[in-house]
């Protein structure tokens, strides 16, 4: 009889679009390198980031009106507009100069902005100022800016497990800042087990543990990112009909999907969603199942879609 081959453990660790990355595969031999991921990273980051001069969203920021799109920021800016219209503007990748005046780039605030120039940023502001054209990206107000940071993790994470199919690999677990997609058991025959993290700054603890057999988990929170002003907390998750943070009781919503992409976008629209609307909501989305902690008179409460509860660890 033949005999079996060893399945290992293999996994390449690094740093990424401000944050970490993790792969791990099972497989009988190495079959992909660290400098095959980390060019990939690399041409990611030269079409999606916002932090970097020369990269082509920031070339479509700089310009007053539009570029040539290549193929990775074409498929986020085409699903994020998608993302938008269905979300009737919750998700709207147009909410740059927003997130600037905000403090949210990195580069930190003299002062925050008062009524009036949030005002005059929201002119600035709406994804129906975006106009997708073949292979363009145009702009139908010179002053638009675009950030797709609410959706490129999630898409990087695709792109990535993508690359790890086309080159057999059947299991594995793909992961950047937390967003993550999986498939297959580790080499002992069990699925990996994921933990939603509890919002405890202190201690790191999970809410849940889930199990699933393959697709994709994102999580949105609004505690862990804020700047505070005359009291307030002001979070990075911005309703751009504002220009002001979010209102909601949602602490945190947890995302399962097919992709990442569509995660991640969609628990950004569920956050800035009353508990019921977006229970609501999930019911003419059944590609999307969902998990939420919130607050309700002062105690930590958690729900999930029915869908969701099936992926709970017994």
């Amino acid at each position: 009889m033949p005999s079996q081959r060893v399945v290992e453990t293999y996994e390449i660790k690094g740093y990424t679009q401000g944050t970490t990355y993790s792969i791990k595969y099972y497989a009988s031999k190495a079959l992909i390198a660290e400098a095959e991921i980390e060019a990939i990273l690399a041409e990611l980051n030269q079409s999606l980031s916002v932090y970097h001069d020369t990269s082509l969203i920031s070339q479509f920021n700089q310009s007053k009106r539009g570029v040539v799109l290549d193929k990775h920021l074409k498929k986020v800016v085409n699903e994020a507009q998608k993302v938008a219209k269905a979300s009737n503007g919750a998700f709207d990748i147009t909410v740059f100069p927003l997130v600037e005046a905000w403090g949210f780039l990195g580069k930190p605030k003299q002062s925050l902005p008062d009524s009036l120039t949030v005002k005059k940023i929201l002119k600035n502001v709406g994804y129906q100022q975006l106009i997708l054209k073949k292979d363009s990206l145009i702009k139908s107000n010179p002053a638009v800016k675009i950030d797709v940071n609410g959706i490129a993790q999630g898409y990087s994470v695709d792109i990535l497990a993508d690359f790890l199919e086309q080159r057999g690999i059947k299991r594995y677990i793909v992961e950047i800042g937390g967003e993550l997609r999986m498939k297959g058991k580790k080499p002992d025959g069990s699925y990996p087990k994921i933990g939603i993290e509890a919002p405890n700054l202190q201690e790191t603890a999970f809410q849940k543990i889930i199990i699933p057999k393959k697709g994709a988990i994102t999580t949105s929170g609004s505690y862990r990112k804020f700047v505070e002003t005359k009291g307030l907390k002001q979070t990075h998750l911005i309703d751009t009909k504002t220009g002001y943070s979010i209102k909601s009781k949602n602490i945190s919503v947890t995302v399962y999907a097919k992709t990442a992409m569509l995660a991640d976008a969609y628990d950004n629209v569920l956050m800035g969603m009353d508990v019921a609307e977006a229970l609501h909501f999930l019911k003419k989305h059944p590609e999307l199942e969902a998990f939420f902690i919130y607050q309700q008179q002062g105690l930590l409460k958690d729900t999930a879609t029915t869908g969701f509860y099936k992926l709970l660890a017994p």
